[in-house]
């Protein structure tokens, strides 16, 4: 019988809808996480480029910006919440044994979430109530406290990798915990800097996306070029950055989890000179069909030799090991992360040589159609990050001490399929409203400029600094119109 088939008649009813429902929010919620990871440090520097040029174009996006920042951190505080009761609710088995030992990290990402909370509310509403150097001063531990959040994440997940700082009583259960090594794991270093860096990858190439889809449509003024300009620039400095982190993560995963390499290359015979496949499909009797065969490429890419050894799958009984089909779907999911990440080195290198030989930006509409589509490009290479590092552990939650079906709710499979489904609806509304919310704010925005340019003297949407007196409005006269006066970027009077 296919060992697949094995492994499910095994399973508690409740191990599928419980790793859907969990596989969902978690996906969703990572889709929010590069912008409240990044985007903090991406406007603060916006901000300084402001005030050292009296720049009031800079200044004003960093004030849109700190709106967006706003509403997607309130969105995001929902989704993480949900995930932090379905830890409890879903795999109580992991938490009940396991929560003393690395419990903490989900204590510090919650700390986190409460100061970034009062830092951005101080920072939104500080423009125009505060002088502006102590408006900047008092943003600047925004980023500070978004890594700390991503610290406590990656503390945890990186435990679940490597657990280590406790031993086992004889009934099995964690005794002597040692929260400095429990924290500090040997995958938490590659871990941590190779997300903290694919964060802000993402979320500049997202934010300069916006820009560069103006661009295409004609919107060439400064606002724009400069809306594009500093979140690409970061962008592309972190690109080459995040592929090296990248190639140094997957060789920690070579001799920290080399079952789990096994199923990212899918490698089926332990052995050296392994060649490389590029996509490609396991089988469970371990042959592998379609894809690019390229020989001895992962021997030297996981070694720098072709004599290096390689542990395969075969290694380990069928119950230690993925599946075919889960090994499968780690293997494509971190190879299109790769193919995706050598993209955007080859768009960084593009924008990098226009720059350092001509001092501007490139004016290639092709340039601009991918840096339009490298946003959603990185949003997806995220996602394939997190789908290799999950899947490619199975069948183990806590890597090498307890499995996942060990850890999963005895609530019933009926229940759970419920909740997945009210779940799905509610996720829907919140997204929906929230993309509803932020073309609504583009629009205001966008009609703001509009009136300004037509009533300001200098005809250009950037004349309203953030900081200073709001602008008056004529008795009687529209917004913009009579006197000099320009409506906020806000749109209000």
């Amino acid at each position: 019988m296919h060992t697949t088939v094995h492994l499910l008649a095994d399973a508690p009813d409740q191990l599928l809808p419980a790793r859907e429902l969990m596989a969902f929010t978690l996906a969703s919620h990572i889709i929010l996480v590069p912008m409240g990871v990044a985007l903090p440090l991406i406007t603060l520097v916006m901000h300084h480029r402001g005030l050292r040029h009296n720049d009031p174009t800079a200044l004003l996006l960093a004030r849109r910006w700190s709106a967006v920042m706003a509403v997607q951190f309130a969105v995001g505080i929902v989704t993480g919440t949900v995930l932090s009761f379905e830890f409890g609710l879903l795999w109580p088995g992991l938490m009940g044994r396991w929560g003393d030992v690395f419990g903490i990290g989900f204590g510090v990402e919650a700390w986190a979430f409460f100061l970034e909370a009062v830092l951005i509310a101080i920072y939104l509403y500080g423009w125009r109530r505060l002088k502006p150097r102590t408006h900047f001063l008092l943003g600047l531990p925004l980023p500070a406290v978004a890594l700390m959040g991503a610290f406590g994440i990656l503390a945890a997940n990186s435990w679940m990798n490597t657990p280590q700082g406790f031993s086992l009583d004889p009934e099995g259960n964690p005794v002597d915990v040692n929260i400095w090594k429990a924290v500090f794991t040997p995958m938490f270093g590659p871990q941590y800097w190779h997300f903290v860096v694919g964060m802000l990858l993402t979320a500049g190439y997202v934010v300069a996306g916006v820009y560069a889809v103006g661009w295409l449509r004609g919107r060439r003024d400064h606002y724009h070029r400069l809306g594009f300009a500093v979140p690409f620039t970061l962008a592309a400095v972190a690109t080459p950055v995040q592929f090296m982190l990248g190639d140094s993560i997957a060789r920690s995963v070579f001799h920290k989890q080399p079952v789990k390499f096994a199923a990212l290359e899918i490698v089926w015979d332990t052995g050296t000179h392994v060649p490389e496949y590029m996509f490609g499909r396991l089988h469970p009797d371990g042959s592998v069909s379609g894809g690019i065969k390229i020989p001895q490429l992962d021997s030297i890419l996981a070694g720098f030799s072709p004599d290096t050894k390689v542990i395969g799958l075969s290694s380990v009984p069928e119950t230690d090991r993925p599946t075919a089909t889960q090994a499968t779907i780690a293997h494509w999911a971190f190879d299109l992360m790769v193919v995706i990440g050598s993209v955007l080195v080859l768009l960084a290198l593009w924008y990098a040589l226009v720059w350092f030989r001509h001092h501007r930006l490139p004016g290639s509409r092709w340039f601009y159609r991918g840096a339009a589509c490298a946003g959603v490009a990185s949003v997806v290479a995220v996602e394939c990050g997190w789908v290799a590092t999950e899947v490619g552990r199975q069948p183990w939650i806590v890597y090498q001490n307890m499995r996942v079906a060990e850890a999963v709710t005895a609530t019933r499979s009926t229940s759970l399929w419920i909740m997945f489904g009210l779940v799905v609806t509610v996720y829907v509304f919140v997204f929906g409203s929230f993309l509803a919310v932020l073309l609504k704010m583009r629009t205001r925005w966008r009609l703001a400029d509009a009136r300004q340019a037509a009533g300001g003297t200098a005809g250009a949407p950037e004349t309203d600094t953030p900081y200073g007196p709001r602008p008056s409005v004529p008795a009687g006269g529209p917004p913009g119109a009579g006197g000099g006066s320009a409506p906020s970027e806000d749109g209000r009077p």
